[in-house]
């Protein structure tokens, strides 16, 4: 996919933000790709391919979120993105004067979004990709609920430390409860406390903090809180409010 696009942009620059999602997790890519873009450039050009649909008739799509450009299969993987910067235009890849012919029906990565996006890079207009798209394919992604005692959430993501990273944002967080008046429960294990930094947990203690996404998140000082509670994207956490 590189080489292609640097035969369309010699000049490209490219940044590599994962190669770790699961095979064929679409809604694992969108939780990856949320936690990092705001932070590049404007006019930064995402390349997203979790395509377990390759070769079938679900579209490929470019679209303008914010001040930054995605090229993607139309599987979902935008969904979060789409959720928190809705797009001012979506097209579909479909002129094949920006494709790679022929296009494989197993690597459209290659063939047809790579191109895509390295067109991009050089200058052209969105607009010049194909025709507008409209009603882009959703997710549902999972939301913490909240009630009168307690506020539930899961495992949405887990990172290469075996952090456990939580949908529950921080703004929800202390709309329950302080963060010394709670008890978070994962996997039969309880946690009393909300602390600031790894460090302040002891050796192997499992600890609950709020990460570099601003998500509560569950941890194990120098260890992984995956591995040691069992617990995997989709695992229960539970926050109940201490007596």
């Amino acid at each position: 996919m590189k080489g292609v696009m640097l035969g369309v942009c010699p000049d490209a620059s490219f940044v590599d933000i994962s190669h770790d999602i699961p095979a064929h997790d679409v809604l694992a890519g969108a939780f990856e790709l949320a936690a990092s873009y705001r932070y590049f450039p404007q006019g930064t050009i995402f390349l997203v391919v979790v395509d377990p649909g390759v070769g079938s008739i679900r579209r490929g799509i470019a679209a303008e979120c914010g001040d930054h450009l995605f090229v993607a299969p139309d599987n979902g993987v935008l969904s979060i993105v789409f959720d928190e910067a809705p797009p001012h235009r979506i097209v579909e890849l479909d002129d094949p004067r920006y494709a790679r012919p022929p296009i494989s029906k197993t690597f459209e990565g290659r063939d047809r979004f790579a191109p895509a996006a390295a067109w991009l890079a050089s200058g052209l207009e969105l607009t010049a990709l194909g025709r507008r798209a409209d009603h882009p394919v959703m997710l549902e992604v999972p939301r913490p609920k909240v009630t009168s005692g307690s506020l539930d959430g899961q495992v949405v993501r887990i990172d290469r430390f075996g952090n456990l990273v939580t949908n529950i944002d921080r703004r929800t967080f202390s709309g329950f409860a302080r963060s010394d008046s709670v008890v978070i429960q994962i996997a039969g294990r309880d946690i009393a406390r909300v602390i600031s930094t790894y460090a302040e947990a002891g050796s192997g203690e499992l600890c609950a903090l709020f990460g570099s996404s601003d998500h509560l998140e569950l941890a194990l000082n120098g260890a992984s809180a995956a591995a040691f509670t069992g617990a995997t994207r989709g695992s229960a956490v539970h926050v109940g409010r201490r007596a």
